[in-house]
């Protein structure tokens, strides 16, 4: 690409230039998350991978994309990028691993209003660092300028991401039954959720977001917002690899329980979710406050403090704890199905 450069492009606000930088300060990210299967290596025009399906019956391909939404302006308003590629890899492998799927591969796109090869490489340093939590390999992606439709320090970023499981080893909530035990993964914050409200009820734009809190247990504002979602890949991979029956997943997100939670359930069963068996964290505390925000709606936008949520025999709740102690998660047993229509209780 030594001879690609168009000065006419250029003052029209795309410089071509700028994103050769940027692919050249990101390409030993992209290759620290590479895993067996990838083929090539950063620079053409598709991400190829070779999936080992040695010993699978019937393979089945599981997809999910999403973005990061507007947690971005908090990374914008702090300057500090290096963590919200984190948040866009969970959103996609978190939903993947839901239907028992080991996800793959990843790709990124980040639409930005001027190219700053700095920056670019900020926010691909956590994309690939989510790739790594989420083991799965980043083989691609897009950078593009738009000026004239988007500010020179704005940017978006939305993720693509492919798993791979054994048709009869999908996780459906097919074999769910009452009597089933809940198991909740604790989340680390807000995660990528709900920030509309958050931004609003907080004033962001005008908050002292840097100076310690006596009600966030003397963290600053920005940087409990900031903190990067959980992602759960490993954790569950551990609990199928020793044994553990799991009969659904929901992933808690956008929406929260009373929106998520009857996704993973079957016609004539319900999640009853006891909320005093884990922490409520002390954000949501402040934002309900700050917000005056009714408890119902509260757990009908965020996590609440359980980013995941687990059914399973109820026989196997205490190794299931176990195993995810082990594999460095909070954990909590939350809760029971039971007989019901709405999908979810919360008591």
């Amino acid at each position: 690409m030594k001879n690609s450069h168009s000065a006419s492009y250029a003052a029209a606000g795309v410089d071509v230039t700028a994103g050769y930088e940027a692919v050249k300060r990101i390409k030993p990210m992209v290759e620290s998350t590479y895993i067996p299967g990838v083929m090539g290596t950063l620079g053409g025009f598709g991400g190829m991978f070779a999936p080992d399906v040695a010993g699978m019956k019937k393979p089945v391909l599981v997809s999910g994309t999403d973005g990061v939404g507007t947690k971005l302006r908090l990374a914008q308003l702090l300057d500090k990028h290096d963590t919200i590629g984190i948040d866009c890899v969970a959103m996609c492998v978190n939903d993947i691993i839901c239907g028992g799927a080991a996800p793959l591969f990843f790709l990124d796109y980040i639409a930005c209003g001027k190219n700053d090869p700095v920056r670019i490489a900020e926010i691909v340093a956590g994309i690939a660092e989510g790739c790594r939590q989420g083991e799965c390999a980043l083989v691609g992606g897009e950078t593009a300028e738009h000026p004239g439709m988007m500010p020179e320090d704005d940017y978006d970023v939305a993720g693509f991401s492919v798993g791979i499981v054994d048709e009869e080893k999908i996780i459906d909530g097919k074999r769910l039954a009452e009597g089933d035990a809940l198991i909740g993964l604790g989340s680390t914050g807000v995660h990528s959720n709900g920030f509309s409200l958050v931004r609003k009820v907080l004033d962001v734009e005008h908050a002292d977001l840097t100076s310690p809190m006596e009600e966030l247990g003397g963290k600053a504002l920005g940087e409990t917002l900031l903190t990067p979602t959980r992602i759960y890949v490993k954790a569950i991979k551990a609990l199928l690899k020793e044994g553990v029956d799991i009969h659904a997943i929901s992933h808690i997100t956008g929406g929260g329980f009373y929106e998520n939670v009857p996704r993973m359930m079957t016609e004539g069963l319900t999640a009853r979710i006891d909320l005093n068996s884990f922490p409520r964290l002390p954000i949501f505390d402040l934002i309900q406050k700050k917000g005056s925000i009714p408890e119902r709606d509260m757990y009908n936008t965020f996590n609440m403090g359980l980013g995941m949520l687990l059914a399973l025999p109820a026989d196997q709740a205490d190794k299931a704890l176990a195993v995810l102690k082990e594999a460095g998660e909070q954990a909590y047993r939350v809760g029971s199905v039971v007989a019901g229509e709405d999908g979810v209780e919360l008591v």
